[in-house]
Formats: C-alpha cells, structure tokens, sequence
C-alpha cells in the first residue's frame, strides 16, 4: 500500500488530496474515479518517509472497495 499526494485540476480550481491505494497508478485511477473530467496528476517528489503505508485507514479502505467496483462495472 502506498500513499502519494495528488494534485486535482478542475476549470479554476485546484487542489491536492492524498490518496492510499496498492500502486501510484491506482490512485490516479481513485481520484479520476472521484473526480471525473479533472485533470488528475501525481504530484512530484513524492514524500519517502509516507510513501509506503503500513495499514490502511478503515476509511481509506472502504472508498478502495467502492470505487474499484465502480471502475469495473
């Protein structure tokens, strides 16, 4: 599990979340999910020291679930 920070482009606004996910490609797959028609970038360097995640957050876990089974319907 790692967790890297994402910088979300919608017209004029912008702004970063941090999303958990197995790979950096599937968490630029959640937040594309999240926000449709957002321009969807990793945000670089990428912090070391929070990069890999032990355990996940009971959260973090359940929005995984949710929106990979929206990415496969």
């Amino acid at each position: 599990m790692v967790s890297v920070s994402i910088r979300i482009r919608e017209s004029t606004s912008r702004f970063d979340v941090s999303v958990q996910a197995q790979s950096i490609r599937r968490a630029v797959g959640i937040a594309a999910v999240r926000y449709p028609g957002a321009d969807v970038q990793v945000r670089f360097p990428i912090d070391a020291e929070a990069f890999f995640v032990e355990k996940p957050c009971a959260r973090a876990e359940r929005l995984r679930r949710e929106q990979l089974e929206r990415v496969a319907a």
